[in-house]
């Protein structure tokens, strides 16, 4: 298991954290989404996943990972 934090912009609520934590769950991350340091915090298995496939699917729920 690796673990990455990245910053994204544009979260202000509890919809935008389900959103991301709903679709990182669907391609088998786990998220935890941070709205003070607008920040998520990501685990997965690098065997299955990369970073980029993990900013698409942040970022196909409308939010800029920076």
């Amino acid at each position: 298991m690796q673990t990455i934090t990245l910053k994204v912009e544009g979260m202000s609520c509890n919809h935008c954290v389900n959103s991301i934590e709903g679709a990182l769950k669907e391609i088998g991350a786990s998220g935890n989404v941070s709205l003070p340091n607008k920040s998520v915090t990501i685990s997965f298995d690098e065997k299955k996943l990369n970073e980029a496939a993990i900013k698409e699917a942040i970022e196909d729920q409308g939010y800029d990972v920076v």
